[in-house]
């Protein structure tokens, strides 16, 4: 349709307007939206996983001897200097199944954490989900974690352990390990558009967690009257679940329950934030 003076193009299609709205109550997260941009979310994963290692002489390599290099460390310092007690455990056992999964959290957390700084190139010239950006690089990293899971498999194998039937909870803490970082990364990267200190305060904030859970040390050596409030930390109930699957202890449930509800309220509050500042990602970046 034609129109003459200033009205000549001022007519446009309906058909080719889309108003996007933000989403309200509860449903502030689109599902429906997400699986359209499904294409899209995988190709991130994947551009994640390819530039892991891009340019190195050792290549995946790497998820296999930070990890170890840790371990080595550890079992040197706390283990034969500190001496410090693992419940009658090899301490060089104690400390890989610990290590793997606090190493895929560590990375995941950081790497989540700066997500939207780091993708600020695309932010302002297309649309899409943005809660994309921090789950991205804690999916891209489970290769990581899968790879270096096979020192678990050689560690078990030399001290003889045989699997048993609590590693039907595996998955379980496994799920739980993931969504931490989704949970933090959720989070501190909304934050960071605004606050650039996040980027200078993670470092140090992740070198201070290792000490919060039973990463190098017994959680038995926490007072009893203590032990629910250390149980909040989730990191608590995922290095001693991980722990009591693969070596066939006692599933510690005193530990886990109450790490899955700090887990369960981290998403959600950091889901809620994230989609509140949404808004503004754009015009602060």
């Amino acid at each position: 349709m034609m129109t003459s003076g200033n009205n000549t193009n001022s007519i446009i299609s309906s058909d080719h307007l889309t108003v996007m709205e933000p989403k309200t109550g509860w449903q502030f997260i689109d599902f429906k939206e997400l699986r359209e941009y499904r294409d899209l979310f995988f190709f991130l994963v994947w551009r994640d996983i390819k530039v892991l290692y891009a340019q190195t002489i050792l290549g995946f390599f790497w998820a296999v001897l930070q990890p170890l290099i840790q371990i080595v460390i550890y079992t040197i310092v706390f283990g034969k200097v500190a001496r410090l007690d693992t419940e009658g455990i090899p301490y060089f056992l104690f400390s890989s199944v610990a290590i793997i999964p606090w190493t895929y959290m560590s990375v995941a957390m950081s790497q989540s954490s700066q997500s939207l700084v780091s993708g600020q190139s695309m932010l302002g010239k297309i649309y899409f989900p943005r809660v994309i950006y921090p789950v991205t690089p804690v999916l891209a990293r489970l290769v990581d974690f899968s790879i270096s899971l096979l020192i678990l498999v050689f560690i078990l194998f030399w001290y003889s352990i045989k699997p048993t039937w609590n590693l039907l909870y595996l998955p379980l803490f496994t799920l739980m390990m993931i969504s931490i970082p989704i949970g933090i990364g959720l989070w501190l990267s909304a934050m960071a558009i605004r606050f650039r200190d996040v980027k200078h305060a993670m470092p140090f904030v992740v070198r201070m967690l290792i000490y919060t859970a039973p990463i190098v040390y017994s959680a038995a050596r926490i007072p009893e009257k203590y032990r629910f409030f250390y149980s909040l930390n989730p990191i608590v109930g995922v290095i001693e679940g991980y722990r009591a699957s693969l070596l066939g202890l006692d599933i510690p449930w005193l530990y886990i329950w109450p790490g899955m509800i700090t887990i369960f309220l981290l998403v959600l509050s950091g889901t809620f934030y994230f989609k509140k500042m949404e808004r503004i990602f754009v015009d602060v970046i």
